[in-house]
């Protein structure tokens, strides 16, 4: 915890612009503060990972939501059923993200250097952002996402050493962040002749994420079989922090809804089960005679510049995307 401790100090000194206001100077404003944070993540991170040491998925899940809830409930169904000890993670060079809120929800959010244990071992870490949040005042804090950096993290906008929170709705923004899920979708389910292929960046999660379903479903149009695929929005506590440049990141979880199936639905030779979700079927008896359904949970995280900047376009810049419930019939 000491480790921790210092690791912490070192985090917020970093994110806090010099002078005589720094990261301690609290306004009413600050409902969360840097302290509470910095306590909320290691009690939450601490009890995750003990339970997953213990292998109590159910005690794990009671302090997940949104999208690392279901993430991280298909993952230990899968784990369990196979005798593969829980996931574990470590997490270092923690930054806090906490912004300027009067009131719920609550939420902040970290970036960390996240490494992956197995049999005591730590993996090469990755970088990620962890979303916290609080939807009102009788409800406990939670992880509510994980999502892995692609690139660096763009400046950030500080107010004393805190971000400033964008509004879902801010209207000088290139997208309004409750929009910017089914942007990308569009992408995703239509391709780069979508008309909203013109405010989105190519990348692996947009129009690459097109091309690798369009491969899938004429893999599977040559078997006399039909894919088709749908990129959905969804509940999960969506935020947007503010930009140095007045753009905003925006955090935010997708499902992605998958079909094989034969056509007209009719009966058929056995349908391939797609890797990671025979694990999650409801019953081991389950056979894909008729379709199987595999759908996936996604957080997101994003680039969203000012309607004003030459050239603007979204990208995505972080994803954690897996398996998370499977059916056949």
């Amino acid at each position: 915890m000491a480790a921790l401790a210092a690791v912490t100090a070192l985090s917020v000194q970093g994110c806090a612009p010099a002078g005589p206001a720094d990261a301690d100077s609290v306004t009413a404003s600050h409902v969360v503060t840097i302290a509470q944070a910095q306590a909320e993540f290691a009690t939450l991170t601490k009890n995750i990972d003990e339970a997953a040491a213990q292998a109590n998925e159910t005690l794990g899940l009671t302090y997940l939501t949104g999208a690392a809830y279901f993430q991280a409930s298909a993952q230990y169904t899968a784990q369990i059923s196979e005798s593969i000890p829980l996931t574990r993670y470590r997490y270092s060079h923690l930054t806090y993200l906490v912004p300027s809120l009067s009131r719920f929800p609550e939420w902040f959010a970290v970036e960390a250097s996240r490494s992956t244990i197995t049999n005591g071992h730590a993996s090469a870490p990755v970088e990620t952002l962890l979303l916290f949040s609080r939807q009102k005042a009788s409800l406990d804090w939670t992880l509510a996402g994980q999502t892995v950096l692609s690139r660096k993290l763009p400046a950030l906008a500080m107010d004393h050493g805190y971000v400033i929170p964008v509004s879902t709705t801010d209207p000088e923004l290139l997208l309004r962040p409750d929009v910017v899920g089914a942007t990308q979708a569009a992408v995703v389910d239509e391709g780069p002749s979508a008309p909203a292929a013109s405010v989105v960046a190519s990348g692996p999660q947009t129009d690459g994420l097109y091309a690798a379903q369009a491969a899938q479903a004429r893999a599977d149009s040559a078997q006399q079989l039909q894919y088709s695929w749908l990129l959905q929005g969804s509940t999960f506590p969506q935020v947007g922090l503010r930009l140095r440049n007045g753009g905003a990141l925006v955090l935010y979880g997708m499902y992605l809804n998958t079909t094989t199936q034969h056509p007209n639905l009719v009966a058929g030779t056995p349908i391939k089960v797609p890797a990671g979700f025979f694990p999650l079927f409801a019953a081991p008896t389950e056979v894909g005679y008729h379709a199987v359904y595999a759908n996936w949970t996604y957080q997101y995280a994003a680039i969203d510049p000012l309607a004003s900047t030459r050239g603007a376009r979204l990208q995505v810049i972080a994803a954690q995307g897996s398996p998370t419930l499977g059916h056949a019939y």
